[in-house]
């Protein structure tokens, strides 16, 4: 699989560090009860098809990317700076 980095280009996969669903962005509020805070550090989806997933490139500019893709046929449908996506 391919990634094409806003910054670098297009690079192969080894070069990213996959860090999951980029519901992660949506961080509960800091007062949230324990509760809230430990479904959204341990409770994951594992979605079959079109996903929005966070990316680190590790192996490049160290960016972390917004990547949108398919994840049965692994198609990327777009990748995205996290700082330009609005996390809903």
């Amino acid at each position: 699989m391919r990634l094409t980095c806003p910054i670098c280009g297009d690079r192969d996969r080894r070069e990213f560090y996959y860090q999951g669903d980029a519901a992660m962005l949506a961080r509960p509020d800091p007062a949230a009860p324990v509760q809230d805070w430990a479904d959204w550090l341990h409770l994951r989806d594992n979605p079959a098809g079109r996903t929005r997933e966070l990316w680190y490139h590790e192996a490049g500019c160290t960016s972390w990317l917004m990547v949108e893709r398919d994840t049965v046929t692994h198609e990327v449908f777009s990748v995205d700076l996290v700082e330009r996506v609005d996390a809903d």
